[in-house]
């Protein structure tokens, strides 16, 4: 799965607040000013628009951005989002399904986009994003024959291929 790929390909980018998009990592925001790298929500649109995929910019824009899924039909590439905020209704965290138990994911402030376990108490939910407008073969196509997402910045080298196989 293309977005699963690229989104590991990027691991060990850090997180910084308000980073990346569809071009991949970039300098955030606020805090995240001074930092080249993604936010949960930039880290999800760049998975994404690998595989021609429009998600938007924003975990809001994101958890309206294809048809939810029960938890247990997650599947690779799903987004799942978190309410890490009871004053705030709506997700304020988003990560990419790899498998049943995990995500990868650009945490916070401090850390660098990792795989981490999907189980968390501030769950919200699963949504698979639309694939309307793809040409058939995106979402199931294999990445480049080197084993990183096409047009990524592989930092890690063969993080993907370690991952998914």
């Amino acid at each position: 799965m293309i977005a699963v790929r690229a989104a590991i390909e990027m691991i060990g980018v850090p997180y910084s607040w308000g980073g990346g998009g569809v071009n991949g990592p970039g300098f955030g925001i606020g805090k995240g000013a001074g930092t080249w790298g993604f936010d949960c929500s930039g880290l999800a649109e760049y998975a994404w628009a690998q595989a021609g995929v429009n998600v938007g910019t924003t975990t809001r824009e994101q958890w309206r951005s294809g048809i939810r899924i029960p938890r247990e039909q997650a599947e690779p590439g799903d987004l799942v989002f978190y309410d890490n905020d009871s004053h705030s209704p709506g997700p304020e965290h988003v990560g990419i399904v790899v498998d049943a138990t995990r995500m990868v994911h650009a945490p916070y402030s401090g850390q660098s986009v990792r795989v981490d376990p999907l189980a968390r108490r501030t769950f919200l939910g699963v949504v698979r994003p639309s694939s309307a407008g793809l040409n058939g073969h995106a979402l199931n196509s294999a990445a480049t024959d080197d084993g990183g997402a096409p047009g990524s910045a592989a930092p890690n080298g063969h993080a993907a291929q370690a991952f998914l196989q």
